[in-house]
C-alpha cells in the first residue's frame, strides 16, 4: 500500500459520504484487508461500513464533546502500525479539526478521505446560520452547538445538549418538546460502534461519544422555518428548562 506522506493529498468525496463512496475510494488508494481506518463512532456508519466494504478494520476514536467532531488527540492514540487512513466527518456541518488531523496525518503517512461540503445551497446555508444564530441567543437550559472560531458550520442539524442524567433527562425532554409542538430527533441514537456489525471491532472506550449519544438532540434549523416559528421552539424550550 502507498502510504501518504505529505498533507493536502486529501481524497474528496464529492456526493454523499456513503458507504459505498469510502469503500470505493479506500480501494483506490490500496488500501485493504490487514489495514486498519480510523473513523468515528457519533454520526453516521458510512465510514466505518466502507472500512468493512474494502476489506480493512475500523477503529473508532472518540470525539471531542464541543464539536462532537474526531479528537485529533484521540485519533493520534489509535494509531498503531496498522492504521493505514483516517476518515473525518464534518459532524452536523461543524467541520473536522482537519489542520491537526492532518499533523497526525502527516506524522504516521496515513491517507485522509474527507467529504467535499462544496455542493450546499449557498442561500439555504445562510439561512440555517440565521436560524442558528437566533437559537444561540434565545436559548437557555440547554447547551447550544459550539462553533470553532474561524470554523465555517453548515448546521445541517442544530444539536444542543440536555443536562441532567443524560438518557432519560433527554429522552423525556423530546417528549415534552413534541407534546408543545416542537419536533426534535435523536439524530444519534446508538454510536457505530455499539451496532450488530460492528461490534467485534477492537474494544475501545468512547467515553465523550456515550456522553454526547445519551444527552443531545436536534431542534429544528431548516431554511423553511419562520420567525415566528423559531420563537416558538424557543418559548417552548425555555419554559421547560434543562430538566423535565
Amino acid at each position: 500500500m502507498q502510504q501518504m506522506t505529505t498533507a493536502g493529498r486529501r481524497p474528496r468525496i464529492a456526493s454523499e459520504m456513503t458507504a459505498t463512496a469510502v469503500r470505493d475510494t479506500l480501494k483506490s488508494l490500496g488500501i485493504g484487508r490487514g489495514d486498519e481506518v480510523i473513523v468515528p463512532s457519533f454520526g453516521p456508519g458510512a465510514p466505518a461500513d466502507g472500512a468493512r466494504l474494502a476489506g480493512a478494520t475500523p477503529v473508532f476514536a472518540d470525539i471531542d464533546p464541543r464539536t462532537f467532531c474526531l479528537d485529533p488527540a484521540a485519533v493520534a492514540a489509535c494509531v498503531t502500525s496498522r492504521t493505514a487512513a483516517l476518515v473525518p466527518v464534518n459532524v452536523f456541518g461543524h467541520p473536522a479539526a482537519m489542520d491537526r488531523l492532518d499533523e497526525v496525518a502527516v506524522r504516521h503517512g496515513l491517507a485522509v478521505v474527507e467529504e467535499d461540503p462544496s455542493n450546499e445551497d449557498v442561500g439555504a446555508v445562510a439561512r440555517r446560520r440565521a436560524h442558528a444564530r437566533f437559537l444561540d441567543s434565545a436559548l437557555t437550559g440547554v447547551v447550544v452547538p459550539y462553533t470553532e472560531p474561524g470554523a465555517h458550520h453548515l448546521y445541517h442539524q442544530y444539536s444542543v445538549r440536555v443536562p441532567g442524567n443524560g438518557r432519560p433527562d433527554r429522552d423525556a425532554y423530546v417528549l415534552a418538546l413534541a407534546a408543545r409542538g416542537v419536533r426534535a430527533t435523536v439524530s444519534v441514537p446508538v454510536p457505530v460502534h455499539r451496532m450488530p456489525a460492528h461490534r467485534a471491532a477492537p474494544a475501545i472506550e468512547l467515553p465523550q461519544t456515550e456522553l454526547v449519544v445519551a444527552d443531545s438532540l436536534s431542534l429544528p434549523v431548516h431554511s423553511g422555518l419562520t420567525q415566528r416559528e423559531l420563537t416558538h421552539i424557543a418559548t417552548v424550550c425555555n419554559r421547560l428548562g434543562g430538566l423535565v
